[in-house]
């Protein structure tokens, strides 16, 4: 586990939203674990990128960590042209680059996600699951229950099925709770 100090800058350069840089922003999605990997060799060729980071505090034998986590586990966010794009893809630690077809809209998308990052307010991961995705419950009493999500008067729900039967029930769940089932 990497000190604080030793993590790569959330934005490279401090700058890269308000700049005119040569090329686009491309997303990159990581093999696994591979994010702050990528963000130092990024950094290390010059390449502008964003990598959000959030602070996680844990306890391991009564002492308290802190570690900087992805927000967006697997993702890297870059401008490059093309040949930097290429370099980018070299260093084997990208499984797909995702080519962001609106580039302004991107842009105000990502600054307002750094915006909360610098406002030094707590930021976490969200799932944004859709009525009639598949989802995992991933922690509390139903840990592990797979289901798809509904929702009536304003609740989060997940349908509980039992296809044998063509029969299903729904329980009221917080969506904090769940995951995407990929």
């Amino acid at each position: 586990m990497l000190k604080i100090s030793e993590n790569p800058p959330v934005l490279y350069p401090e700058q890269c939203f308000d700049q005119d840089h040569e090329g686009q922003w491309f997303v990159a999605h990581t093999k696994s674990r591979n994010e702050k990997a990528l963000a130092w060799n990024l950094q290390k060729w010059e390449i502008p990128y964003f990598l959000p980071l959030r602070e996680q505090v844990s306890r391991r034998k009564g002492r308290v960590l802190k570690s900087l986590l992805p927000i967006f586990s697997g993702y890297v966010f870059f401008c490059a042209d093309e040949e930097q794009r290429y370099r980018a893809l070299t260093t084997n630690r990208i499984a797909q680059v995702i080519n962001v077809i609106d580039q302004d809209k991107f842009v105000r998308e990502i600054a307002t996600v750094f915006q909360a990052i610098a406002s030094g307010s707590p930021i976490d991961p969200h799932p944004r699951l859709q009525t009639g995705e598949r989802c995992r419950v991933v922690a509390g009493i139903m840990m592990g229950a797979e289901g798809i999500v509904i929702r009536k008067k304003n609740l989060t729900r997940i349908l509980l099925e039992v296809e044998i039967l063509g029969q299903a029930a729904a329980v009221e769940i917080d969506a904090d709770l769940l995951e995407p089932i990929e």
